[in-house]
């Protein structure tokens, strides 16, 4: 491609998604990944992801949801692809505590259906679950359920692809430029030219936002398969996703969907990191530690066999929400960074953002919450 209207730089979740709502609108596309196209060295693979409604995090994100929502189903729709199941999602806390004050209060300004069940009455809806301890409940919502993340990211630059956007991957990207009416970006192979930039480089954003001075870290955290004792109880039609309180921090996981069995992780927990190359990737038994003692206290039978292990990294901002905003060098460079653990589920909604932000210079959607201004380094 001799010139492109859009040159999108990295091609995980974020990235594919918008080199699919670029192309759609008719833009010219170059996608740039540094490694293979649906690697595991980043945030965006492990087989699932959770999508929920009722989110804790802040109602803000509600409509957002909804709305990739929407763009999964038409992404289904459109390639002929399975990439979301529906299943209830069970949060489980104090009844005054952040999770389930966070969902009540989504629920409540969004009026979305939740459910609130006592502790003993867990184990009669959930039998693989113990009774919860005084002071907790168990909210659950029915308009959740999983991603096929790797199917996703496939579908995303498929599609993307189908629209006419050209992907080259393992392809690294050594600097970038603006100038004049365009933006210059130098990879180890040849010089590409632009219009706009989207950057959705993941764990490695941080080198590459230069002065933007955003305040990120990095975060490794490990996902486990374990082989539950009774598969029977593990299904999604009698084992719903999770969140739940633990007592060193916040755990989730999702049913038995294959021989590796339930997948649970520690949500956050670890040591943030300067940058993605201090991100350790060999898995050893103390990374289990903590994901076995909570499931001996909130679901023992899960407790068993380790089938299948896989490290992820987060990219973190301070207060955990987005980045979505234009680069202060350049309103032609658009980042989209710091998902902090969270974003996958919103990759069709962000897409869009992004494409409107390239294209037109603004999007439709509210984006305050994920400014830079905030971030910026003193």
């Amino acid at each position: 491609m001799a010139h492109a209207d859009v040159i999108v730089l990295g091609l995980g979740g974020m990235g594919t998604a918008a080199a699919w709502h670029l192309a759609r609108r008719g833009a010219r596309v170059l996608g740039l990944e540094q490694f293979a196209l649906g690697h595991a060295l980043g945030s965006s693979h492990g087989h699932t992801r959770i999508i929920r409604q009722a989110y804790y995090e802040h109602p803000s994100y509600v409509p957002l949801v909804r709305r990739a929502y929407q763009g999964w189903y038409d992404l289904e729709q459109t390639l002929g692809t399975h990439l979301l199941t529906a299943c209830p999602c069970l949060t489980i806390g104090a009844s005054d505590g952040e999770l389930v004050t966070g969902v009540q209060r989504s629920a409540a300004e969004h009026s979305l259906s939740i459910e609130t069940l006592a502790g003993d009455e867990i184990p009669t809806r959930f039998p693989a679950f113990r009774p919860l301890g005084p002071g907790e409940v168990g909210i659950v919502e029915h308009t959740a359920g999983f991603l096929y993340v790797d199917d996703c990211v496939r579908a995303m630059a498929d599609a993307a692809r189908s629209l006419g956007a050209v992907l080259h991957d393992n392809e690294r990207v050594v600097s970038w430029h603006a100038e004049g009416d365009g933006v210059r970006v130098v990879c180890e192979k040849e010089t590409h030219t632009a219009s706009s930039l989207v950057i959705t480089a993941g764990p490695w954003a941080g080198p590459l936002l230069g002065s933007m001075g955003a305040k990120l870290s990095v975060m490794r955290q490990v996902v486990l398969w374990l082989a539950p004792d009774d598969p029977a109880l593990y299904r999604r039609d009698t084992f719903p996703i999770f969140v739940a309180d633990g007592d060193d921090g916040v755990f989730y996981g999702i049913p038995m969907l294959d021989a590796r069995g339930v997948k649970v992780a520690r949500h956050y927990g670890a040591a943030e990191l300067p940058s993605v190359g201090d991100v350790e990737r060999e898995i050893t038994p103390a990374d289990e530690e903590p994901v076995r003692a909570f499931l001996r206290r909130r679901i023992p039978g899960a407790d068993g066999e380790r089938r299948d292990a896989s490290t992820c990294v987060y990219t973190l901002t301070p207060d955990r929400h987005f980045v979505i905003d234009h680069h202060p060098d350049s309103q032609r460079v658009i980042v989209a960074a710091g998902f902090s653990g969270h974003g996958f589920k919103f990759a069709p909604v962000v897409g869009e953002m992004l494409a409107g932000l390239a294209l037109d210079g603004k999007t439709t959607w509210p984006v305050e919450l994920f400014g830079r201004g905030r971030l910026i380094a003193e």
